[in-house]
């Protein structure tokens, strides 16, 4: 919700090549509460001003020196990718509105100035961004919510599923190995029990980070729920290389924790399947390490297992 405070505080740009003009907006709008306003003469300033400030209003003078108000905002246009210009022209030539307009200004302050126009103008101008900004804002908080683990920040399922597409498809065409590594902690649940879920969450957010912190950053680290992880390594030379990738996993994941004063200590067991050879689709794959992950389990914990029964133990020690 936008306030008034807001709007009074947006940030304005002021832009003629007459000193006169700026003097007088600049007074008009600081005796009616505007508290960050900014200036310039020079119109060849203000995309870098723009592109360094990111001001809410630009005040545009149109006929300028060197460089007109047209120009400007042309200059703008690259900076604003998203097509909206916060830009209120001033013009004393009503011939100029209709095309200012027509070249992405949202209003117009006519010459000479009338305090009452300008100032509802510039109002419902801040107005109109500072709610553009937070339904843009809103909407990218949802793009992120529908694609990320709201708990870790890391990708869910359906992000999850994107990447491994994209992973497959460049697998195949270089012909290259990927792999695919499913993880979960061993006795998660006693953490809970003991210490609470809201210790049980703060410990997966650190493991989530942990996890990143262990691969490369091409590679990617989802939460599909619980204690369960799903890791999919954008390129492997081969057994070996993911098998290191996933007992490095498992050792940063198993070092103690420092939670609400507490030290805990957790290990992890992990399973891993590799395109092509244990698989060439993505639920195949998935279904490979999540088979191995349940040998991994059976064979004591904290360690990892490979489709094909190839067994690794963690540098860690086994919990209890």
């Amino acid at each position: 919700m936008i306030s008034s405070s807001d709007i009074f505080h947006g940030k304005v740009l002021i832009v003629d090549d007459q000193e006169a003009n700026v003097i007088l907006l600049e007074r008009m709008l600081r005796g009616a509460g505007y508290v960050s306003i900014a200036s310039t003469m020079d119109p060849g300033e203000v995309c870098e001003l723009y592109r360094n400030n990111r001001y809410d209003l630009i005040l545009l003078d149109l006929q300028m020196p060197g460089m007109d108000g047209f120009q400007v905002m042309e200059g703008l246009k690259k900076i604003e990718t998203d097509g909206y210009l916060p830009v209120l022209v001033i013009t004393a030539q009503p011939a100029h509105k209709l095309r200012a307009l027509q070249a992405g200004a949202k209003d117009f302050i006519s010459k000479p100035f009338e305090m009452a126009e300008v100032l509802a103008r510039v109002h419902n101008m801040l107005e109109v961004r500072l709610l553009h900004e937070e339904a843009r804002n809103h909407g990218k908080m949802l793009e992120s919510l529908a694609l990320k683990d709201p708990l870790t920040g890391l990708a869910n399922r359906r992000l999850l599923d994107e990447r491994m597409s994209m992973v497959l498809v460049h697998a195949r065409r270089n012909k290259e190995s990927m792999a695919v590594v499913y993880l979960d902690l061993d006795g998660f649940k006693q953490i809970n029990d003991t210490f609470g879920h809201g210790a049980g969450d703060v410990l997966l957010k650190m493991v989530a980070g942990r996890m990143v912190a262990a691969v490369r950053e091409e590679d990617t680290v989802a939460r599909l729920g619980g204690d369960e992880f799903v890791i999919v390594l954008w390129h492997v030379s081969g057994t070996d290389d993911a098998a290191k990738v996933a007992l490095k996993v498992i050792e940063a994941v198993s070092q103690p924790y420092d939670i609400e004063g507490h030290t805990v200590s957790i290990t992890a067991s992990a399973g891993v399947g590799i395109y092509p050879v244990h698989g060439e689709d993505a639920d195949t794959l998935m279904k490979s390490a999540d088979l191995a992950l349940y040998e991994a389990k059976r064979a004591g914990k904290n360690v990892c297992r490979i489709s094909e029964r190839i067994d690794l133990s963690a540098a860690a020690p086994q919990s209890a």
